[in-house]
C-alpha cells in the first residue's frame, strides 16, 4: 500500500508523520533515514492495529464534511 507522508527539516534533522495514521510519527538525521524510519513506523502501526482488532467487530461510518 502507499501512504502519504510529510517530512519536515528541522534543526535536529528530519521529522516525519503519516497523516492517514494518527500518532504515526518518526524522525531521522537525514531525509533518507527519516523515510526508512517512517516506513518502519507505518508497518509497526498497521501490525498493532491488526492485533488490536483481530477479535473485534470493525465498522465503517460515513461522515459529511
Amino acid at each position: 500500500m502507499k501512504y502519504t507522508v510529510v517530512i519536515n527539516k528541522s534543526e535536529y534533522g528530519y521529522d516525519a508523520h503519516c497523516p492517514a495514521l494518527p500518532g504515526c510519527h518518526s524522525q531521522g538525521d537525514t531525509f533518507d533515514e527519516a523515510m526508512e524510519n517512517i516506513k518502519d513506523a507505518i508497518s509497526t502501526y498497521l501490525h498493532m492495529i491488526e492485533e488490536e482488532t483481530k477479535d473485534s467487530t470493525v465498522y465503517q461510518v460515513e461522515v459529511s464534511v
